[in-house]
């Protein structure tokens, strides 16, 4: 008698990427269980950076992508989970909000200058800039009411890991990890979208803590040593096969995209050399133009969604041609 077979074991990791990145990676979640009939079960880990810990937590706590999609869309279902939440203004509108004028964390500043090797360019900036006066109360409020109805309040999703940056030390700090800080979902979730001169820090047991994007915009590289069969990496700000804009700002933008598909490339390159399976799925130019270079600005986000539905869609049909219908390697959207 055969024994059975083994279960895959399997991550998601959804990076930063503002109101549209979330859009964007709903649509690429939609694309994946339309084309291969995958999406994030509660076995799977889920690692979430800023867009992608809201991402994250939802999935963390029992919903579904159709139902977080129908959500986006507005045509929610009477049993769909009630989400309290208004495109149009709970994420602070398109433009933050005058922020302080000084500092944010002089000390990341400081240490930023005498150990340049130990704190990044990128996080030394997030210190120097100021504090943002943006509330982030709206998405405390929806994981709030998500956690009451599912998992039940105090508690924390199983196999769900959120990604923030403590912003007195600059470290990188993941919630949902053993030996890590413990902090409510709502908390955590707030500290990795806490966007430095946008949003105001979230504070967590007397530490302050800003957008995990500073440290990395996907933390790929947390799932080394993770012993796993199969990884899937959306990462709305990459762009593994990016246009060519004119707009001088749009070209300053993709630069950015540019440097981060760098890090995440050789973090998914070391995945693989390891032995996992690895699907790297990223906007496209089409999607590039859908999304232009506000990714904060709400009124294109059900235009980014269905794009992506189309874009990452295809591009699975690609691979699975190109590799025999075997499990895909990687790709863009």
């Amino acid at each position: 008698m055969a024994g059975k077979s083994k279960p895959v074991r399997r991550a998601f990791v959804f990076g930063g990427g503002g109101v549209l990145g979330f859009a964007w990676m709903v649509g690429a979640l939609t694309a994946l269980e339309h084309e291969l009939g995958i999406e994030p079960a509660p076995d799977d880990l889920r690692i979430g950076t800023s867009a992608g810990a809201v991402i994250s937590g939802l999935l963390g706590c029992g919903l579904d992508v159709d139902e977080i999609r129908r959500h986006q869309i507005g045509m929610r279902l009477p049993e769909d989970p009630p989400i309290s939440w208004n495109y149009d203004s709970d994420s602070g509108g398109s433009r933050p909000p005058r922020p302080l004028w000084w500092p944010g964390s002089p000390r990341l500043v400081w240490d930023g200058i005498r150990r340049p090797a130990s704190v990044s360019p990128m996080l030394a900036l997030s210190g120097l800039l100021p504090k943002g006066r943006g509330s982030l109360q709206p998405i405390h409020r929806v994981l709030d009411s998500v956690v009451a109805e599912t998992v039940g309040t105090g508690n924390w999703p199983s196999r769900t890991w959120i990604i923030a940056t403590n912003y007195s030390t600059g470290r990188r700090t993941v919630f949902g990890r053993e030996g890590e800080p413990i902090a409510g979902l709502a908390d955590a979730v707030c500290a990795s979208c806490a966007i430095p001169a946008w949003y105001t820090p979230m504070v967590i047991d007397s530490q302050p803590y800003i957008d995990g994007g500073s440290v990395s915009n996907a933390s790929v590289d947390l799932l080394s040593g993770q012993d796993l069969d199969e990884v899937f990496v959306l990462a709305p700000m990459a762009a593994v096969d990016p246009d060519s804009p004119r707009s001088p700002v749009a070209r300053l933008e993709r630069r950015v995209r540019r440097s981060i598909t760098r890090g995440i490339s050789k973090d998914v390159a070391r995945l693989r050399d390891g032995g996992a399976r690895v699907t790297l799925l990223t906007p496209g130019p089409e999607d590039l133009t859908a999304m232009g270079v506000n990714l904060m600005n709400p009124r294109h986000r059900t235009v980014v969604l269905h794009t992506a539905m189309r874009t990452v869609a295809s591009t699975l049909r690609d691979q699975r041609r190109q590799e025999g219908f075997s499990t895909p390697q990687a790709g863009t959207g």
